[in-house]
């Protein structure tokens, strides 16, 4: 018969565990030698099977319930283990029975607390927690205000969240961290950029997640120098760049228009994994680059990564963005020949917006309605964008109606086919179908382009008058319109959804806000340097007709991202060969 040890010896022992059966072993002696009610040895049980072996909570759950007067730290420890578990809703429950057991909540039992709200994105719960955390007299201690702080970040509440960062008497580098992750993850870009320039005049030590963050914003934005100027302080301050943080370099780069120097981050990654690799892919196809898209891949498979849905999303992506049509088809049947992954919609999606790229709408057509999944309406879209494009009136007008059917709330629906309608000049239609967006569907989203100039976003909406240099910006649209009416530019009015007189269609054009961003980029820039713009929305067939010839007139590189790829404008020359 072994000897019993000890309490040290068995404390030694229990943090040695690496797996659970280790763990009953140690249990099962400590039963044998009435130790179970040890509250010590208990409590570091618990602790290792709830959060040091995870996946084993319910082990803890078992020896918790053993015990007859468990103290805070075990009760802490269990609300811990659910709340890193699959099963964070059982942390709540633990939580209030805590209360209900007489056991006052401290500091951990909080933060415990509402990190499994923060996963359950329980807003309710949550406000419950902060009212108590108030009541207790807790509302100064950094780390339960850190987390209150996440979780209304991760509700999408970020006024609340701005409100208990702002009463903190002396928040640290977590609570500035989740803050700008906060405004990054629900699309407000300029309050994180803001932020950022707080923590720098603070001089508070940016960790790699508010980097990350940052680098992520910047790439929304498209605002590379403001990008580099990140690149550059993570190398100033010696911040090792590991596989999150160069990630988001490269994503960055790619959205910034700046591929070249996405792969010189992505070859510096000691260790990628697959969202490594597959950003950088991305990257490749959003600049219609897809040979080099394909080489990585190739690539990858031989670094023995395996690729997965997302990776097929992004290669499927450049073969449309270069019209490889025979290597798309190869790589969307070998999905599930090799790799096991079924096609999901987004593969689908890409599939035909690879043959409605290449002119094969029948094709496409027929892809469509063959498919083994439930179609959406998304590739209706895409097939009526190729009608429209190779002249399939019939087809058009069919597809039309069918997508009004399928999503008779979206503005973009109404606005596609009044497209179409107006194209084929049927005002009447045209008329009807806007009236039916005013009955039936939410205000529709405005364009926008933005342009960075010394570390400043400027955001344009058409006919923008707002900006305080408008006399400029327009002096400037009127010598751009000057010139180009020099070298013989006529206007492509058909995309003008209004029935009015052809001035003031042309009128109409000129304002659109990739044109005034384009304007402002113009008198902003030196000569020679390329001018960047991101714009919300997929540019109209005038104004990429018009940057091409700016292009040539004033001798500048123009990139321009809109919402499906970038355009880099060259000498009267589009990289996406007039097809986007």
């Amino acid at each position: 018969m072994k000897p019993m040890m000890d309490q040290v010896s068995l404390v030694a022992a229990i943090k040695r565990c690496t797996r659970v059966r280790e763990l009953r072993a140690i249990h099962a002696h400590m039963v044998r030698a009435n130790l179970t009610q040890d509250t010590f040895l208990t409590s570091k049980l618990i602790e290792s099977s709830a959060v040091t072996l995870p996946g084993h909570v319910s082990y803890a759950h078992r020896i918790f319930s053993s015990i007859l007067h468990p103290n805070p730290f075990m009760w802490n420890t269990i609300i811990r283990g659910y709340s890193i578990s699959d099963s964070p809703i059982t942390a709540i429950t633990f939580y209030r029975d805590m209360s209900l057991c007489g056991i006052s909540p401290n500091s951990y039992s909080f933060g415990f607390a509402l990190k499994a709200c923060c996963k359950l994105l329980r807003l309710f719960e949550g406000q419950e927690l902060h009212s108590q955390i108030v009541k207790v007299g807790l509302d100064f201690e950094t780390r339960v205000l850190n987390g209150l702080i996440k979780l209304y970040a991760s509700c999408g509440c970020m006024e609340y969240a701005r409100d208990v960062f702002d009463e903190m008497p002396e928040p640290d580098s977590a609570s500035w961290s989740t803050m700008v992750s906060g405004y990054a993850q629900n699309g407000q870009a300029v309050e994180a950029l803001e932020l950022f320039r707080e923590i720098q005049a603070e001089d508070v030590r940016s960790d790699v997640f508010t980097l990350a963050s940052v680098a992520g914003v910047c790439g929304e934005f498209g605002a590379l120098e403001l990008g580099k100027w990140v690149h550059s302080y993570i190398d100033k301050k010696g911040i090792k760049i590991d596989l999150v943080l160069g990630t988001a370099l490269v994503g960055m780069y790619s959205k910034c228009g700046s591929v070249d120097n996405a792969l010189k981050v992505f070859e510096g990654i000691p260790e990628r994994d697959v969202t490594a690799w597959s950003t950088m892919i991305a990257g490749y196809a959003v600049h219609g680059q897809g040979e080099k898209a394909l080489q990585l891949f190739d690539a990858m498979k031989s670094s023995k990564t395996m690729p997965n849905s997302v990776t097929f999303t992004s290669v499927l992506s450049a073969c449309s963005h270069s019209g490889l049509i025979e290597k798309g088809h190869q790589i969307f049947n070998t999905m599930w020949t090799e790799y096991k992954i079924t096609p999901q919609i987004e593969h689908y999606g890409c599939m035909v917006d690879l043959f409605c790229r290449a002119g094969m709408v029948d094709h496409a057509h027929k892809f469509i309605q063959t498919m083994p999944i439930e179609t959406n309406v998304v590739l209706w879209r895409t097939l009526l964008g190729a009608c429209k494009a190779h002249g399939y009136k019939d087809l058009a007008v069919h597809i039309s109606r069918k997508i009004l059917k399928l999503d008779p709330t979206s503005p973009e629906n109404y606005v596609l086919v009044s497209n179409v309608y107006a194209s084929l000049g049927r005002w009447s239609s045209v008329s009807q179908v806007r009236s039916l967006m005013k009955d039936k569907t939410p205000k529709k989203q405005h364009g926008w382009s933005s342009i960075e100039i010394n570390f400043m976003v400027h955001k344009f909406i058409m006919g923008d008058e707002s900006h305080p240099e408008r006399e400029k910006i327009y002096g400037m649209l009127q010598q751009m319109a000057t010139k180009l009416k020099l070298v013989g530019h006529v206007a492509s009015t058909v995309d003008v959804l209004h029935d009015i007189d052809e001035e003031e269609k042309q009128y109409a054009l000129g304002l659109h806000s990739e044109r005034v961003a384009i304007a402002y980029g113009l008198l902003h820039t030196p000569n020679g340097l390329p001018i960047r713009i991101v714009k919300n929305l997929r540019v109209c067939r005038d104004c990429h007709e018009v940057i091409k010839l700016i292009s040539e007139v004033y001798n500048r590189e123009i990139i321009v991202r809109d919402r499906v790829r970038f355009h880099h404008f060259r000498e009267r020359v589009c990289s996406c060969n007039d097809y986007w």
